[in-house]
């Protein structure tokens, strides 16, 4: 089938590194303009795009998905199908009408519908999660559901595991949908939840929080984001890793302000010399 892809994020490259190795391999590829990223704060390329180039893809780069150009280039590749995998925009007319598009959700819809499903499903607990391939429709992320598949959260997982599973998992489902076409089902708007996007205040661990609440924080902040401590100071000491003792959060791996990333026994050591 022929298909144009829009995405941005590195979960959404994965998706399309699947993608280009099926008889679906997209004629264009739609994504967000570079960004400065890092601590240098220099300008960067979105994964899509880095993907897309070592995929020897053609690449847009629109401000805006309204743009004329970016939706003649899209007409004029006669798309049988858009495929959307964390684009970042929201997706409306006129482009839903030039071809069915299909969006790649990392979460069981209707739960956790919005920018963060990951980590929202980790930091509430949720013992499983998966991915969902539904039709794009002008709301969020509401449209009928054409195939899930569940997949467990683990104990150990965080952020970067879990993702990894689902990008794997997204991929396969997304050239299953596309290889069968099957009915969409809608989905029960009264279950639905909301995946908000992360406040930098949630990055902060409270210690009047309960000790299992906050090592979910840290597992479903790393490795991208990254949870922290507020020191007596009020330097902030990010937590990369932790784990329960005795009913208490004991850091694992930490990150000084300025510094490397380090044991915490080191970090403790050093704070004593």
């Amino acid at each position: 089938m022929r298909t144009v892809y829009l995405g941005t994020s590195a979960f959404a490259a994965g998706v399309l590194r699947r993608l280009a190795h099926s008889p679906h391999r997209p004629a264009l590829v739609i994504s967000r303009p570079d960004s400065p990223r890092g601590r240098g704060r220099r300008m960067a390329a979105p994964p899509v795009v880095q993907a897309a180039r070592e995929l020897g893809m053609a690449v847009a780069q629109p401000a805006s998905l309204a743009e004329p150009d970016v939706l003649g280039a899209i007409a004029a590749a006669e798309p049988q199908a858009l495929c959307v995998c964390a684009y970042g925009e929201l997706i409306r007319e006129p482009l839903l009408s030039l071809a069915p598009a299909l969006n790649v959700h990392p979460s069981l819809l209707p739960r956790w519908r919005g920018a963060a499903p990951i980590e929202r499903a980790i930091l509430a607990g949720d013992e499983v999660t998966g991915v969902c391939i539904m039709r794009l429709t002008a709301g969020l992320d509401s449209g009928p559901v054409c195939l899930s598949e569940p997949t467990p959260i683990l104990p150990h997982d965080d952020y970067g595991s879990l993702a990894a599973r689902l990008e794997q998992l997204g991929g396969e489902l997304l050239v299953r949908a596309l290889d069968e076409r099957p009915d969409c089902v809608a989905q029960d708007d009264g279950e639905a939840t909301y995946a908000e996007k992360l406040d930098p205040g949630e990055r902060r661990l409270d210690p009047a929080e309960p000790a299992e609440a906050q090592l979910r924080r840290v597992r479903a902040l790393s490795p991208h984001i990254g949870a922290y401590l507020e020191q007596a100071d009020g330097a902030r000491l990010g937590v990369w890793e932790a784990r329960l003792d005795g009913g208490r959060l004991e850091p694992v791996t930490v990150q000084p302000p300025g510094g490397r990333r380090m044991a915490y026994a080191d970090y403790l050591r050093g704070r004593r010399a």
